[in-house]
């Protein structure tokens, strides 16, 4: 019976344990790639991130976080990652540039605006121009 439990504990990671993991698996999928953006498949404003990317030669890789089977745990991890609540506003899109959390879309526009994403695209190898 002891053999039983223990085996169980081994399977049933504590709640720390899964968000640690789903942290650390957000970490690894971000820097398989140049740019990777956490999406939501009917987010209009992922919609659009996607397509500020394509309109500049960037081809992003995408993660729908609604069809992956650990996305809710994978969306609490990036809103840690962000610094928001519990209860905060939507997450996504999120994005990662070289490996590196840029930020949700208001961050990626201000760095399109102030002329700093392009730069940050050519250093990651996303963009050759």
């Amino acid at each position: 019976m002891q053999y039983a439990a223990a085996e169980q504990a081994w399977y049933m990671p504590a709640a720390t344990t899964m968000a640690e993991s789903a942290v650390a698996r957000v970490e690894r999928l971000a820097s398989e790639s140049a740019v990777v953006v956490f999406s939501v498949s009917s987010c209009c404003m992922c919609h659009a991130v996607k397509r500020l990317f394509c309109g500049m030669g960037v081809h992003p890789t995408v993660h729908e976080l609604d069809l992956d089977p650990r996305g809710r745990e994978l969306e609490r991890a990036l809103a840690r990652l962000l610094g928001y609540g519990p209860a905060g506003a939507p997450v996504v899109p999120v994005v990662f540039i070289g490996g590196k959390l840029v930020g949700a879309m208001d961050r990626v526009m201000a760095a399109h605006i102030n002329g700093s994403l392009v730069p940050l695209l050519k250093e990651a190898g996303a963009l050759w121009l």
